[in-house]
């Protein structure tokens, strides 16, 4: 027998037929511009769809302007965190919410033009289950950023196992099944884009231009840019523990020859006088342990965050959903 909220949940997501979900961590400025040409988009397609803006622990008016823009218009729905989360973490909680038969993730800053989202949804008709878009070109943009991208792309491409795309971001549109297959994915340290590639199915791309930001500052600093990279790498690939065995091996065996030279050197020879070169051998070795001692603590820090299982996020309150839960507790449970 099921339940009347639940009949009535899954004819809810049954309606709506796209979820654009939108992450913003002080954007007040570019809110109002972002919905006006979302909106003007999605209304040429002619069919029902909802705005999941996810509040990430704006501290500008971006809240107000949520709100205001679903007093206006029903269709835009607000996820309220309690505190800042981040990105990742809010798109993932876009994910938990969307009711849309195809989900879209976007940046709420513009660089991502809304434009492009008929493309992808004319690839979703043709068969394919994830349609990311990739950067042709991206105005605005420093050159350090660029080079660094391109790096960090190169290094994750040599060491997992998963083919993620170059110039590639968290622009893309997902299944329903796919959706429902990431949403299960509890884990905190969150690399979305490349969860949406391991995971499999249909995978396409459709080429566009990046856009400069709206407004604002930029919210990867390279501090976050490093801890996003660390969360990349740790997720998806054991390299860095491999290279810590594999280096303790190597100055193992130096260390066994230059013991045997020694020696030799000690017996027939005045070469080695003094405890300095001792010394530096020391405080090298010391440095390489405790290098991988924290490269261990990174893994082991990672487990202990899953072995608490916290929740991802704490929302505050929503606007626009039938109940405060999301939907893929209410129906897929």
């Amino acid at each position: 027998m099921i339940a009347p909220q639940e009949e009535a949940a899954t004819a809810a997501i049954a309606q709506i037929t796209y979820s654009i979900v939108a992450p913003v961590f002080n954007e007040e400025e570019t809110l109002p511009h972002f919905y006006s040409r979302m909106i003007a988009v999605m209304e040429q397609l002619g069919e029902p769809f909802e705005l999941v803006l996810v509040n990430d622990g704006s501290r500008d008016g971006s809240l107000k302007v949520m709100q205001e823009l679903h007093t206006r218009d029903p269709r835009v729905c607000v996820i309220d965190f309690s505190r800042n989360f981040g990105h990742q973490i809010a798109i993932s909680a876009g994910l938990d919410y969307a009711r849309g038969k195809a989900v879209v993730v976007i940046d709420s800053d513009l660089q991502d033009p809304p434009e492009v989202i008929p493309a992808l949804i004319a690839c979703w008709k043709q068969g394919a289950e994830v349609v990311y878009a990739q950067r042709a070109t991206r105005a605005g943009e420093t050159r350090f950023k660029l080079v660094t991208a391109a790096a960090f792309y190169n290094l994750i491409d040599r060491i997992t196992s998963i083919n993620i795309p170059q110039n590639v971001g968290d622009f893309r549109l997902m299944d329903r099944n796919v959706v429902d297959t990431l949403v299960k994915m509890r884990e905190h340290h969150r690399f979305m884009r490349g969860l949406s590639v391991w995971v499999g199915f249909r995978q396409e791309a459709v080429q566009y231009d990046r856009q400069e930001r709206f407004a604002g500052t930029t919210k990867y600093p390279l501090k976050k840019m490093i801890r996003f990279s660390m969360d990349a790498i740790t997720s998806f690939s054991h390299l860095p523990l491999q290279l810590a065995t594999t280096f303790g091996f190597v100055l193992a065996g130096i260390s066994l020859v230059g013991i045997i030279i020694a020696i030799i050197l000690r017996i027939f020879t005045d070469a080695i006088v003094g405890q300095a070169s001792t010394l530096i051998l020391v405080l090298f070795l010391g440095g390489v342990q405790l290098i991988f001692l924290g490269i261990i603590g990174e893994y082991l820090g990672r487990i202990y965050d899953e072995v608490r299982a916290r929740p991802l996020y704490v929302v505050h309150h929503t606007l626009g959903f039938s109940s405060p839960e999301p939907s893929h507790r209410q129906v897929l449970k």
